[in-house]
């Protein structure tokens, strides 16, 4: 779509924003038994522009400490903070290496605009690919989830923000630091079980056979003709050409008859994946400045064939006090990866993880001579069976085993991220930063089909390229004042920053090669296509925030920030944004000293106002067209009609805490509660069809989320050979939809109206199988004559009645982790669970098929179907004739807890009489399990799925050893 005009964003802004400063870390120091954590409890965070006392600090923060994730076989960071983080929700929808999770911060925000959170990373707002970051090189990462805290990022933190600090050098001698792992990764959740051949063949007979009884046709005629067409209706017969009807007219298979081969699919299309990594980074300082520069290498399989990632990264990090009144420093970082990743994630009969699980194993992956023995080429080599005889719902012509090695899919993308900051300092008081960040990210995509196998091979092979580029800055000014007058401390900030942001995009694609093995665009004769893109977006804003306490006990703070975006029309692109927060600490009252059992106790809260401007098109308010080739000529047809009034949607959010520590620290502990309400919600208002429109945009929703979040830290041992920590965080969300334009709304599988959320499922509900027939029943609603609510059934699924079936969201999330030392020894584990919520399993619908899809694999459930001698089961009678009834129903919807062993860890540093000699300072040797064990009750499915509880032929996560050493000189 075209825009009708371009707002122009070319507005040059000093450079400028904070460069924010990596957690003071205690990490390595002995800690005294009479002061267990204390340092943690008084630890300095990173927060938005600078950084705070976390016990005097008025806003929510949570903190991640490199050591929680450096060493997490993860390819990208998003999937090391699940469980971590109360109130953070992080859902890794797909496993292929290199894939991002979706995070959600309390709750979802938005249901038209955005509700992902915004990475600011050392200070400045970051654009490029996250999985361009390698663990290694993450000093802390901070979470801030409430409107002190996010709210002088104003549009762009209206969904929480995540603060990632990268290492720096520290004081002191040089340091280099290595780190080598290898390890293996399989699937994390076993597939679902299937039946096996004999039991499938005895199956589809009783489908054929029920399938030609009728009026006309007997019992027993349609038992023969079951067994006569059993073979040709599957296309093969794997028990050989002594047994050309297998299966007799009892439905039985004859005695003797054995299959020739059991090929597994999965055993051609998936397998045990290497997984190899390696970083080495160099540290260190002087009293004026410091240094730390970094390599990686990743190299990360996937388990279905010809996926995976590989990655080569490097940073370059230099802070330098210049004068003593000048400090200037560089952030460089460069990736170059590449992700191979095959159709793993929707309903395409390409798609290698759904291949896998849908073709039975008597149809082999190499051609068989009817004794079982394998076929063979000129040369002797087996031939890849394409199943050309298979039935269409089998993946008819399809071997994705034969096609993906000749096959591209590629994605390359370089990332460049370059930060630079010179701070200013006229008073001991009185500093002024300008900074300039930039993001580049330029991605290729190379989607080739081979000419010579497949489906590739009818038009002469295809190719496909995709090329787009990525450029945002940000340039920010920010001027500090931090002054003590005896018990009375202040901090005031003021400021401006500019962001800007460019896309472009161009695509093209070919078929016809004339020989094989040529991989690009000008080996092929025939043009299919090209298009191309550009969009551009600016942001200028003007913030300030004051602080002030008095004796170290009351705190009090309150934030403004005024952001201008060309999403919107001049008249409404203007926003402002504003938050209040107060806490105190009571710990350091008198009264509370005297009691003697408090160690830290603060009570804070906070209230604010943020926008969000990340609609679904950077012209929402403008007229916008599509053009079209009408016979050769240009055609423009209105695709948009101007909606001059949208403005901002506004996030409320509410928060209360109570942070305390005990028992000589040994017992640390959070709780909060928010509530976060989203006005002025982007939602499409229908229109009359003739107007040539089907709607328009207007902002006319509202939206509520509530929760509360609560944060364990123990140390039930300290001895001075014995160390134990557990740490507990859960957390609960309700959402809540408190204004709709209409009455409701049915979008897909969801139903949205006032007083649901917007992930309630809104389906036909599953009534189970009539005793009687065998057929599918589900509700009917109607309404009778006397206006009365009558509830009945139907085996028609077109006449069942769509009703609210229960939400994906879970009511209860958390993580619980637990970790050891023993000497030299260390051992730490993480455990993720979710409580309630429902997932709607699409992808075992394929195999639930009552006889209808011939040829495609089976649940072992279907062992169970109805049968005159098995009336009282909820899997109805078999047909070649279809009866709908693996439609969506509640009857596919299924429980969305579970509890997954995310992490285990087990170390062992030898001591230093065994390395020092050789100049080592630390010598490390460990083994490390992600996604060690997952319990839940629906067997197959993987319970991690999307947010909104639809599964989708996902390739599955996957279960991840690694062996490594780290070693420090």
């Amino acid at each position: 779509m075209i825009s009708k005009g371009l707002i122009n964003s070319k507005i040059w802004i000093p450079p400028v924003a904070v460069f924010f400063l990596g957690i003071i870390s205690v990490h390595g120091q002995e800690i005294k038994k009479d002061t267990l954590r204390e340092k943690e409890i008084d630890e300095v965070v990173v927060v938005a522009y600078g950084k705070a006392k976390k016990t005097s600090y008025t806003g929510s923060v949570a903190t991640i400490s490199s050591e929680k994730i450096n060493n997490r076989p993860v390819t990208n960071i998003t999937k090391a903070l699940e469980g971590q983080v109360p109130g953070l929700q992080a859902v890794s929808s797909s496993g292929q290496p290199g894939s991002t999770a979706s995070i959600r911060i309390r709750g979802i925000g938005s249901v038209s605009a955005s509700s992902n959170p915004l990475f600011v990373v050392d200070g400045i707002p970051f654009d490029g690919n996250i999985n361009s970051i390698s663990p290694n090189d993450i000093e802390s990462i901070s979470v801030l989830k409430d409107a002190t805290a996010s709210s002088l990022y104003g549009s762009r933190g209206a969904n929480g923000i995540i603060i990632i600090t990268t290492k720096s050098g520290k004081k002191g001698e040089a340091r280099v630091n290595f780190n080598i792992s290898q390890g293996f990764s399989s699937r994390a959740v076993k597939d679902y079980e299937q039946v096996s051949t004999d039991q499938y063949y005895e199956l589809y007979w009783e489908a054929l056979r029920n399938g030609y009884k009728s009026s006309q046709v007997s019992s027993q005629q349609a038992a023969q003709m079951a067994t006569d067409n059993l073979v040709n209706a599957l296309g093969i017969n794997p028990y050989g050409a002594g047994y050309p009807s297998p299966v007799g007219t009892d439905g039985k298979l004859l005695t003797g008859a054995t299959a020739l081969w059991n090929d597994n699919w999965k055993d051609i299309l998936q397998r045990t994946a290497s997984r190899n990594q390696v970083d080495l980074d160099f540290s260190g300082g002087n009293e004026k400045s410091n240094y730390f520069f970094s390599l990686g290498y990743l190299d990360d399989k996937g388990i279905a064939i010809e996926s995976g990632f590989k990655k080569y990264s490097a940073r370059l990090k230099i802070n330098s006090e210049v004068k003593k009144w000048l400090n200037v420093g560089a952030n460089l970082a460069y990736t170059n990866s590449l992700q191979e990743a095959p159709p793993s994630s929707d309903s395409r009969t390409d798609n290698v993880i759904n291949a896998a699980r849908v073709i039975p194993s008597f149809y082999p992956y190499y051609e068989r001579n009817a004794d079982g023995s394998y076929k063979l080429d000129s040369n002797g080599n087996y031939i890849y069976d394409f199943g050309k005889y298979r039935p269409t719902s089998a993946l008819q012509n399809e071997n994705p085993a034969a096609t993906l090695p000749l096959d591209k899919n590629e994605n390359r993308e370089d990332n460049f991220s370059g930060k630079g900051f010179a701070e200013f300092t006229f008073l001991p008081e009185l500093k002024f930063r300008t900074s300039f960040s930039v993001d580049l990210v330029n991605y290729n995509g190379h989607y080739y089909t081979n000419p010579l196998l497949g489906e590739g091979a009818e038009i002469g092979g295809s190719v496909t390229k995709t090329n787009s580029r990525t450029l945002s800055y940000t340039t920010s000014n920010i001027l500090t004042y931090d002054k003590k007058f005896g018990q009375h401390h202040i901090n005031i900030l003021g400021g401006q920053e500019f962001y800007h942001y460019e896309y472009q995009t161009i695509s093209g694609s070919r078929s016809q090669f004339s020989l094989p093995y040529y991989y690009e665009p000008d080996a092929a004769a025939l043009l299919g296509g090209f298009s191309g893109s550009s969009d551009k977006l600016g942001l200028l804003s003007f913030l300030g925030k004051a602080e002030y306490d008095y004796q170290n006990k009351y705190f009090l703070s309150g934030s403004v920030r005024s952001d201008g975006s060309s999403r919107f029309s001049p008249e409404n692109r203007w926003g402002t944004f504003w938050s209040v927060g107060g806490s105190w600490k009571a710990s350091n009252e008198t009264f509370i000293k005297d009691l003697n059992l408090f160690n830290q106790l603060t009570l804070r809260a906070s209230y604010g106002g943020q926008g969000n401007d990340k609609l679904s098109t950077y012209y929402a308010y403008q007229s916008l067209y599509t053009f079209y080739n009408n016979l050769g000529e240009g055609g423009t047809v209105a695709s948009k009609l101007p909606t001059p009034d949208l403005k901002w949607e506004t996030n409320l959010n509410l928060n209360v805490g109570l942070e305390f520590a005990i028992l000589k620290n040994r017992i640390k502990g959070n709780v909060e509660y928010f509530q976060r309400q989203s006005k002025d919600l982007l939602f499409g208002m229908p229109l009359a069809p003739s107007l040539g429109f089907t709607d328009y945009q207007a902002n006319i929703g509202e939206l509520k989320n509530t929760g509360f979040e609560f944060s364990l830290f123990t140390t039930p041992i300290k001895t001075s050979d014995f160390e134990w920590n557990v740490d507990l965080n859960l957390s609960t969300l309700k959402n809540e939809i408190t204004k709709l334009p209409k009455g409701s709304i049915v979008s897909g599988t969801k139903l949205l109206q006032v007083g649901g959320s917007i992930y309630d499922f809104f389906i036909p509900e599953w009534v189970g199988v009539d005793p009687n027939n065998g057929n599918p029943l589900w509700k009917t609603i109607t309404t009778d004559v006397n206006g009365n609510t009558v509830e009945g059934t139907t085996s028609e699924y077109a006449k069942a009645t769509k009703t609210l079936q229960g939400s994906s969201l879970p009511k209860v999330m958390g993580g619980l982790t637990t970790s050891l030392a023993y000497k030299n020894f260390d051992f730490s584990t993480l455990v993720t669970f979710n409580i309630g919520g429902k997932i709607l399993d699409t992808d075992y619908t394929m195999l639930m098929h009552n006889g209808s899809s011939g040829g495609r694999a089976w649940s072992a459930e279907m062992l169970n179907r109805w049968t005159p001698e098995n009336t009282n089961t909820d899997v109805p009678i078999l047909s070649t004739t279809t009866n709908n009834w693996t439609s969506t129903s509640s009857r596919f919807l299924y429980s969305g807890t579970y509890a997954r062993i995310k992490n285990v860890s087990l170390g062992y540093t030898l001591p230093s009489d065994y390395f020092g000699k050789l100049g080592l300072k630390k010598f490390r040797v460990y083994v490390q399990a992600e996604n060690l064990l997952t319990f839940y009750k629906h067997k197959g499915m993987d319970p991690e799925q999307t947010l909104d509880g639809t599964t989708y032929y996902r390739y599955p996560a996957m279960r991840t050893i690694t062996f490594g050493l780290q070693a420090t000189l």
